[in-house]
């Protein structure tokens, strides 16, 4: 006799705050240098002192938020040398995960891409920074999820956590038009399984921006 399985117990409060704290930074939800306090933060996700603490913690130890030595919590300010570190780091890991992706793109991942890539212009036409952020994400996390490297994506992730403050404040003064230049690209070398120019058209899109915030 088969039993039915037992449902899936509910996220624990430090969970649901970490989680919770976890999109809104990486989404560019909070702008950089923005002070947080652990009452606030348990009075937003209805929970005590204590998960908030812990989730606090558990974030700046991603580099997410920064705890100063009087106990001050913010969302970084970063560096030019840091933002091009990240910079880095992202051309490295992405363009990896979009080759490896490239060998399993079939046709509905393509249509997936075009789908997101035409929110991405309502979100530009809105100047929703918060929206183009999150879809700008949800685009490159659908492609890489293809390569099937979870580690190496878990990695891309926490690049992008550490850099979703500096993002809202790039995003928020931009005055573009049009959806970005290199995602269709992107979506091109992907129907003709043309590597170089995969690589090529991530590596641009992922590094131009934030190029724009060092020069």
């Amino acid at each position: 006799m088969l039993l039915n399985p037992r449902p899936d117990p509910a996220p624990s409060a430090h969970d649901r705050v970490y989680r919770g704290l976890r999109s809104r930074i990486m989404h560019g939800e909070l702008a950089p240098g923005l002070s947080l306090t652990l009452r606030g933060i348990g009075a937003e996700f209805d929970v005590s002192m204590t998960p908030a603490r812990e989730a606090v913690r558990r974030l700046s130890a991603e580099g997410a938020l920064t705890i100063s030595s009087s106990g001050r919590v913010t969302t970084p300010e970063l560096s030019n040398e840091r933002i091009e570190e990240l910079a880095a780091l992202r051309a490295l890991l992405e363009v990896e995960l979009a080759s490896r992706a490239l060998p399993r793109a079939h046709i509905a991942l393509i249509e997936r891409l075009q789908s997101i890539n035409s929110r991405i212009a309502d979100d530009i036409a809105r100047q929703d920074a918060v929206g183009y952020i999150r879809r700008n994400l949800e685009f490159h996390r659908t492609l890489y999820l293809r390569a099937q490297a979870p580690a190496m994506l878990a990695m891309a992730e926490t690049v992008w956590l550490q850099l979703g403050p500096t993002m809202r404040a790039l995003y928020g003064r931009l005055s573009r038009k049009d959806p970005p230049h290199y995602h269709r690209l992107i979506i091109s070398a992907l129907k003709a399984g043309d590597e170089p120019g995969l690589r090529l058209a991530v590596r641009s899109d992922v590094t131009q921006g934030l190029r724009m915030l060092v020069a």
